[in-house]
């Protein structure tokens, strides 16, 4: 019975993500409703304090865009870009990764990506070295951002477990860890495939007219757009927002404390009720509950902070909440809050049911190698997209087999591994974006433009985060 359910809960992730977009959570519902109502097994909870937190981000950024703040960060990367196009196989991979770390998502670089296309093309540099490690690199980031679901999600998870640690203490890890992984990505694809002079395919495309017109015809830019002072405003007004959560992140003692009760370690219960439940209820009774002085959660804070940034924005720098609601930070952000909802639900339905058998029958196992929980992160991300949705659905689990929490940021780059088939929008774009036709998605599906830099970027960001942990921790 227990291997039937699993089953049907990687059938709803499988299908979930055929469908993609919405369907990935919703499907999961499907899986949920069989398990409950089919199998009658406990309901699990769903990430609700993850899913506020990234409303809260998700508004915040759209009104971003909204606003115009979003073309002025694309166009400050193109001109660096531009400045230095022989080595634009580097720069590319660090300006999409740097864009994803300021506003939490990867899909902010679908701008960008046609202008790093359009560059190496006309410097002669084979557009698939820049493009295949740049869409790796914007996905990369989410790890490395503040007010991205996975950091925020495994800071949350772990202070929950007893892995006391704040998101400038994950950055500290994952930001250096997934630089050089990234780097070493940039380096395997610097002299990668031939030359595009050398390069029979394309020298044959450009014996057509037409696709010598389409290739060299025009001019992906974003200069040519004028950049108002309320643009501007908000990216100010966003930065600011991120350096307050990061200084209330690494300073908790700044944080204001409030009263309310809790249950009383080893009290008895009272009127039938355990001491944890007269403490939900708000009752004061001696020797039962006490009342305890509490610091402000971060979780909070984040929502505070991303929220009062996102009104800022519309009294200050003209942002159209209807337009931020149209654009594909807001959208791409509400994809992923029914993603996690639905994905991590279901998860968490099926592993607490049977915790005490899976703690019994994998314990030895991890206890003595807790590094392969990798590879147990890693095959999730690849069926369900959604880094934030591997991290709360498996994070728990892998507590409760009793893996430490620094074994676990080691490998928290290894959340990432939705790149193996290539199905995800950033990946299908950025094929599409390039016309020089380099960047494919080849004839056996695995063999396409994104498995070596995604294959070397995380392998090498885990190794590397998981010495530094062992090196802090």
């Amino acid at each position: 019975m227990m291997i039937l359910q699993l089953l049907i809960v990687l059938l709803a992730l499988y299908v979930g993500s055929r469908y993609g977009s919405l369907a990935l959570g919703a499907i999961s519902g499907i899986g949920l409703a069989i398990l409950v109502l089919g199998f009658s097994l406990k309901p699990g909870t769903p990430p609700t304090d993850v899913i506020y937190i990234i409303i809260a981000a998700v508004t915040c950024a759209g009104m971003m865009q909204a606003s115009g703040g979003m073309d002025w960060l694309i166009q400050i990367a193109e001109k660096l870009l531009r400045k230095h196009p022989d080595h634009i196989t580097f720069y590319a991979p660090l300006c999409t990764f740097f864009l994803t770390v300021l506003v939490g998502t990867g899909h902010v670089v679908y701008t960008l990506m046609p202008i790093i296309c359009d560059i190496s093309l006309k410097k002669g540099i084979r557009p698939e070295r820049p493009c295949g490690v740049a869409s790796i690199a914007s996905q990369v980031g989410i790890t490395c951002s503040p007010i991205a679901a996975a950091v925020v999600a495994f800071t949350t998870i772990s202070c929950q477990h007893g892995f006391n640690i704040t998101i400038p203490q994950v950055l500290m890890v994952s930001i250096p860890a997934c630089l050089v992984g990234i780097m070493v990505a940039s380096v395997c694809s610097y002299r990668r495939g031939l030359d595009l002079d050398k390069d029979p395919k394309f020298q044959e495309r450009l014996k057509d007219p037409e696709q010598y017109e389409y290739m060299y015809g025009s001019t992906a830019t974003t200069l040519d757009k004028k950049i108002s002072k309320e643009a501007k405003r908000a990216v100010y007004i966003f930065l600011t927002a991120l350096i307050i959560i990061v200084i209330y992140a690494s300073f908790q003692s700044l944080l204001p404390s409030y009263s309310e009760i809790k249950a009383i370690s080893g009290a008895p219960d009272w009127n039938g009720l355990k001491a944890t439940q007269v403490a939900k209820a708000g009752l004061l009774i001696e020797g039962i509950t006490e009342m305890k002085s509490a610091p402000l959660k971060m979780n909070i804070v984040i929502q505070i902070i991303m929220i009062a940034a996102a009104a800022f924005m519309i009294i200050l720098c003209k942002a159209s909440p209807k337009k931020a609601v149209s654009g594909a930070v807001w959208q791409s952000g509400m994809v992923a809050v029914v993603a996690i909802y639905g994905i991590a639900w279901l998860a968490d339905t099926y592993f607490s049911n049977y915790m005490d058998f899976i703690q019994e029958n994998l314990a030895g196992i991890v206890s003595q190698y807790p590094w392969t929980i990798a590879f147990a992160f890693f095959a999730v991300s690849v069926l369900i997209n959604s880094q934030g949705a591997v991290v709360v659905s498996m994070l728990p689990l892998a507590y409760s087999l009793g893996i430490p929490g620094p074994i676990l940021l080691g490998v928290f780059p290894s959340v990432y591994g939705y790149f193996f088939i290539p199905n995800y929008p950033s990946d299908i774009a950025t094929v599409n974006f390039d016309r020089s036709g380099t960047t494919v998605i080849g004839k056996y599906l695995l063999n396409h433009s994104f498995m070596m830099p995604g294959l070397v970027s995380v392998v090498v960001a885990t190794i590397v985060s998981s010495i530094l942990t062992q090196i802090i921790y």
